[in-house]
């Protein structure tokens, strides 16, 4: 098989707009418990990107890890009650840690743990995004897990792999990079074959490309090369670049970015692309009638307040898709309605300012926000 680097150019992690990091337990927790100075490089790193114009959001595995050691639980898979407790105990002690290691830099943390759910169900996915987007703007870097204090079988990712992958799309990322304790993927196992050869740039996720994941190799990881492939088909297809690079290294978002081996996968397309493509493909469940004016600012790349909107037709909920029409009944868009059906029709006509007075809460400004919205 030709190399495919003599085709195609592997994405540059100095360019990230915003930048999601995945960290594998083995990488962050040793024998002897947290592996602290190597925490404190990566952090370097984390605020080097900052300052150089990066967002960036870690997703972190090692709560359990980190828990069943305070605890004195036994090596091996623990029973759910016990992996959970676990997961209580060290997510506070990883959260501080890396306040701790950020801190120096002026650099605030913030803690976001999320279950399968949160993403499955097209509210909480909006309220999740919405979060991740206010935490970036205010300069946080936010420190993302999965909720084992609470998630079952039944709501699990099950690894950080695919969440960290789902984070990167719900939050637009143009890259995503994988620490974990292997440099890429490669045509074999290379710890089993010797005619393996690792591939630096995968353009397309092909049958052939799938059927090379592996097992785990660690310890401590639940995630092998296939859950790192499934990761992969996620990121490309909301226009996210992916690379997966061993990450034991010092300063490891350095040594990616000064040529360290890693794969990379690239995009379908970019992250807003992508998403206005996953909207416009929708089925409305309402639609939602503007004026002249709000026809004007819509196609000037602004978001749709209540002010602008003249009936509201259909049954829908917060985060269900509507159809945006004007006042001939032309459609213009497709986008994910902030309130229910019987919301927008109290607020519909009024300024974002009445929306306390007329529901009874504080609501958010816009009735779809241009995020949110495929013209």
């Amino acid at each position: 098989m030709q190399s495919l680097s003599d085709t195609f150019t592997a994405p540059s992690l100095t360019k990230s707009r915003r930048l999601v990091i995945k960290i594998g337990s083995a990488l962050l927790v040793g024998p002897a418990g947290l592996r602290r100075d190597w925490l404190q490089a990566l952090c370097d790193d984390v605020a080097k990107w900052r300052k150089g114009g990066s967002d960036v959001v870690l997703v972190s595995s090692g709560s359990i890890a980190l828990g069943r050691r305070v605890l004195d639980l036994p090596a091996g898979a623990l029973p759910l009650e016990q992996a959970q407790a676990a997961a209580a105990v060290g997510q506070i002690r990883l959260a501080r840690a890396y306040e701790e290691a950020l801190a120096p830099h002026g650099v605030t943390t913030a803690q976001v743990l999320l279950t399968l759910e949160d993403s499955a169900d097209r509210r909480r996915y909006l309220n999740s995004r919405a979060t991740m987007q206010t935490l970036l703007g205010l300069g946080v870097v936010p420190i993302v897990n999965e909720n084992d204090t609470v998630a079952t079988d039944e709501i699990r990712y099950g690894d950080n792999d695919r969440l960290a992958a789902q984070i990167a799309v719900t939050c637009g990322a143009d890259q995503l990079l994988l620490l974990s304790d292997v440099d890429g993927l490669y045509t074999a196992n290379p710890k089993t074959d010797a005619t393996a050869r690792h591939l630096p740039v995968i353009p397309q996720i092909t049958p052939e490309i799938e059927a090379m994941g592996g097992d785990p190799v660690s310890g401590l990881s639940k995630g092998g090369m296939k859950t790192k492939l499934m990761a992969a088909r996620t990121a490309v297809a909301g226009g996210c670049a992916m690379a997966i690079a061993e990450g034991f290294v010092m300063h490891p978002l350095t040594a990616v970015a000064n040529g360290a081996r890693c794969s990379w996968f690239l995009p379908e397309g970019d992250p807003q692309a992508a998403r206005k493509r996953w909207i416009a493909a929708m089925k409305p469940k309402g639609v939602l009638v503007i004026d002249a004016g709000a026809v004007k600012a819509l196609r000037s790349g602004k978001s749709l307040l209540p002010a602008g909107v003249s009936a509201v037709s259909g049954t829908f909920g917060r985060g269900d898709p509507v159809g945006i029409a004007g006042p001939n009944g032309e459609t213009l868009a497709t986008g994910l309605s902030r309130y229910t059906a019987d919301e927008a029709r109290l607020i519909a006509g009024h300024k974002s300012t009445e929306i306390e007075a007329l529901l009874g809460y504080t609501g958010r400004a816009a009735l779809v926000h241009r995020d949110d919205m495929a013209v």
